[in-house]
């Protein structure tokens, strides 16, 4: 009759967890992008079939299946995609939080908060502060992107020293000068 009743139990459990839980399976996806950035490809074939073997994959899938997507689903924050780091500057100490879609930038002594945020359907980069959203850069394909002007209006840049130098030239004469 325990055994029955523990495994019930168990598989409520494990029927709660998995409840429209679909994350991100960020420790499964951070694993495997580590191993494809290791170093050539048989070296990543080689880790990719020990991770199978040691059964790596499989725990870093059930830690992220019934532990981090769950928390994630309940709490809208995965664990793994999370993380804050402490910057230092001249100007100041900054707090800044990766979310996974973006970041979260604060001023520690002041306060001031910022958000950079990268819309994947637009493929745009946005600063938002002080409930605006100001729009900092367009992706168009791999080589270029398209930026505002100060005037209003947008240029479209080309990825490499020439382009940014034109870009920079067009925002503020004066740097090219100093150049």
């Amino acid at each position: 009759m325990k055994r029955i009743i523990l495994s019930a139990a168990l598989a409520a459990v494990l029927c709660s967890s998995l409840t429209s839980c679909m994350g991100k399976f960020a420790l499964t996806r951070n694993l495997y992008v580590w191993n494809e950035q290791v170093s050539n490809k048989f070296v990543n074939e080689i880790l990719f079939v020990a991770f199978w073997i040691l059964p790596v994959y499989e725990v870093c899938g059930i830690a992220d299946l019934l532990v981090l997507n769950t928390i994630e689903f309940w709490s809208g924050d995965n664990p793994m995609t999370a993380s804050t780091k402490t910057i230092e500057t001249e100007h100041g100490r900054y707090l800044v939080k990766c979310d996974g879609n973006g970041y979260d930038i604060i001023e520690e002594t002041s306060g001031e908060k910022y958000r950079l945020d990268f819309a994947g359907e637009t493929q745009t980069w946005s600063l938002q502060t002080d409930g605006k959203e100001y729009p900092l850069m367009t992706f168009i394909d791999e080589t270029h992107v398209s930026v505002p002007l100060p005037g209003g209006g947008w240029q479209t840049v080309e990825l490499n020293e020439s382009g940014v130098l034109a870009y920079m030239n067009a925002v503020n004469p004066a740097m090219l000068a100093i150049r």
